[in-house]
């Protein structure tokens, strides 16, 4: 009966304190919750059985439900299977994976790739595989949280610079003597819609002999002449960009895949933990991104209306008592402030049928808590009127 007593009240303390963890995150207006689509993603869904016009996806050229990849993931099926069945390094490397890391490769123009199973997981092979003890990560204090854990997880000493700021970057690279440098940063930053100084960067990092991982989560697909990310839209191109897209947002598959020199590519595949000691992707998913990375090249006309939308979206928020972000993204945030603001104004939306989700801290800074406004090149210049026009009303 002692022990019995002894083994249980730990637990039973352990949940009790979870709880009023928990009960601390809703008197914040901090806690999350999920809601389940019975319909394809898109800007028309049905969430928990009730229609919306959705401004919330990372479907940002409305790939996510394109009959041609539809047709490609059931083909790719048919011919692989469902599973990988194993690691790319036993027996989980498939053809299709194989021709899908040439053709991006050849698509943003760098020598090779790899693949990943998500942006997360590429993050975190990447820095861990290209940093360590000796070396210096620098981070810009807006990144991803991915590109955070990653570089915690490195063990390399980290220094943070400010949003943004490339005479602060410049100042701690050139503090810094030893080891390999590595700068780390989002390319379209996703909760701001603003995009890295990376001419600026690449020229600090050829100065002071650096490497830059260029996360383009938001910017593949929709930034560039044909969709190929930033380094197109800068015009960029140096051996010393280490490329990162992922492929569940505007290539609307799944999954990320990582370009650069042979060398680097060749050290990730010895190094990179989150490749190596995980399960491949479905062989299936590679042939849908070979079909996407098609759609994306020649999707000209798609990445043109989103640039219409933004401008009709900046110019029907103008008046309104939130601030706009300065983006020239499809990532539009209206900063609202307060935690219980920002989450009532999305729950109005909500009733009166608009879904924009309400962004709180630890993603943004304590008071600025933010809709996040998403768009996508399936929505019409109807439905930004209509998210103008209740915007204003509510306001």
């Amino acid at each position: 009966m002692v022990l019995c007593i002894w083994y249980v009240q730990p637990t039973l303390m352990f949940f009790n304190q979870l709880q009023q963890d928990l009960e601390h995150k809703n008197s914040q207006g901090l806690q999350r919750s999920r809601r389940s689509l019975s319909t394809p993603q898109g800007v028309r869904i049905a969430v928990d059985g009730v229609p919306y016009l959705s401004f919330c996806s990372n479907d940002y050229l409305g790939l996510a439900n394109h009959p041609q990849i539809n047709t490609a993931l059931l083909l790719g099926v048919k011919q692989f299977g469902a599973g990988a069945g194993a690691s790319h390094l036993v027996s989980g490397h498939f053809d299709s994976h194989q021709q899908f890391e040439h053709a991006f490769a050849e698509f943003v123009n760098k020598p090779a790739a790899l693949s990943f199973s998500s942006g997360y997981m590429a993050n975190l092979g990447v820095v861990q595989a290209l940093a360590g003890r000796g070396d210096t990560i620098f981070a810009d204090k807006l990144n991803h949280a991915s590109l955070n854990d990653a570089m915690l997880l490195s063990r390399a000493q980290v220094k943070r610079y400010r949003h943004n700021d490339m005479a602060q970057l410049a100042q701690q690279l050139a503090a810094t003597k030893r080891g390999r440098k590595l700068v780390i940063t989002d390319a379209v930053f996703s909760m701001d819609g603003d995009i890295a100084r990376l001419p600026a960067m690449l020229e600090l990092c050829e100065q002071f002999d650096a490497c830059v991982l260029v996360d383009d989560a938001h910017g593949f697909g929709v930034l560039g002449t044909q969709g190929q990310g930033v380094m197109s839209h800068f015009k960029l191109a140096s051996p010393r960009i280490i490329y990162m897209a992922t492929l569940g947002k505007a290539a609307g598959v799944a999954g990320a895949c990582v370009a650069g020199e042979q060398i680097v590519i060749d050290t990730l595949l010895q190094s990179a933990r989150s490749y190596i000691y995980t399960t491949a992707s479905p062989p299936a998913l590679s042939v849908a991104l070979l079909a996407s990375l098609a759609l994306i090249r020649s999707a000209g006309n798609r990445r043109e209306h989103v640039q219409q939308l933004i401008v009709q979206l900046r110019d029907g928020l103008a008046g309104l008592p939130w601030t706009l972000m300065a983006s020239d993204t499809a990532i539009q945030p209206l900063v609202v402030g307060s935690n219980q603001a920002a989450v009532s104004l999305s729950n109005a939306l909500r009733e009166r049928g608009i879904w924009v989700p309400a962004i709180r801290p630890p993603t943004v800074p304590q008071g600025t808590a933010r809709l996040r406004i998403s768009l996508s090149a399936a929505h019409e210049s109807a439905d930004i009127s209509a998210l103008t026009e209740v915007l204003h009303g509510l306001a």
